[in-house]
Order: C-alpha cells, then structure tokens, then sequence
C-alpha cells in the first residue's frame, strides 16, 4: 500500500507542516511526495511496512523530524543524511545491522539518532558507539557466546 494520487489532488492548496501517516500498512513513499510536500517540519512513518524512502525524500528541504521506527529497514537509506534541516531521526526497532558511520557524520543538521532494538554487528554498534557529534541511542550490546571462544 502507497499514498493514494487523490491525496496528492485533494491536499494540493494545503501549506503541510505535520504529517502524521503511522500506523497505515504504507510499503513506500513515492518520490512525487517530496515535492508535493516540501513544507513539512515533521513526518512520522512510523508503525508501517516500508524497508526503503525514495532518493527524493532528500529534497524535503524543511524536514526536522523523521520517525521511520517500526518498520522493516535493513540499512538507514543514504538520502536521510542528505536532508539540510533533519535533526532528529528514529528508526529504532527495524532490522538495522550495519550504518555507515562516515555518511552518518556527513548529516548537516542531525543532532539524535535512535537505533534502539535494531540487530547491529558488533562493529557497527562499536563504531556508533565511538561517535560524539551526533547523540545516538543504541540498545546496550551482550556478547555472543561464541565471542568469547579462543582457539
């Protein structure tokens, strides 16, 4: 499921600060959304089944608040650091194992990051762990039996 095209016509002479479209079984944004709605501080597409956002989602030039938590992302897509204004990101509880930390520190704005309850590789939750520009929440991380075997 994707936003309906009627959304798009009927909301066409509205200025769209907020978008709330949680919890709507939505699998993709479609690139026109960004466009359409270029005004918005805040979207939450949180509580959905989306494992991917358009490269457009980068021209939401006013973007602040991005909630994609609950869904089924497997990597954080590259355009979310693209966003001028995005401060503050969640994307906890998805299925996250690995966040390119050099991109990550390339966001211009990005202040928090939530990757709670995301299967991370031990690497990749040391290196997020090593970063101190951008404050990021990461669920604490137990070592695997199998880490603590020498040979």
């Amino acid at each position: 499921m994707q936003v309906p095209d009627a959304v798009y016509h009927l909301m066409r002479h509205t200025e769209l600060k907020t978008c709330d479209l949680s919890e709507n079984v939505i699998t993709k944004i479609p690139p026109k959304f960004a466009a359409k709605f270029s005004l918005i501080t805040d979207l939450n597409l949180a509580h959905n089944q989306m494992a991917k956002l358009p490269d457009e989602i980068a021209e939401m030039g006013n973007l602040q608040r991005l909630d994609i938590s609950y869904n089924t992302f497997i990597a954080l897509p590259n355009a979310i650091f693209k966003i001028p204004k995005l401060e503050h990101l969640n994307a906890c509880n998805n299925h996250i194992i690995d966040v390119e930390v050099e991109v990550l520190e390339e966001a211009p704005a990005l202040q928090t990051l939530d990757l709670c309850k995301n299967p991370l590789t031990p690497r990749s939750h040391d290196s997020l762990s090593a970063v101190t520009k951008i404050q990021i929440t990461l669920t604490p991380r137990e070592k695997e039996d199998w880490e603590d075997l020498t040979i």
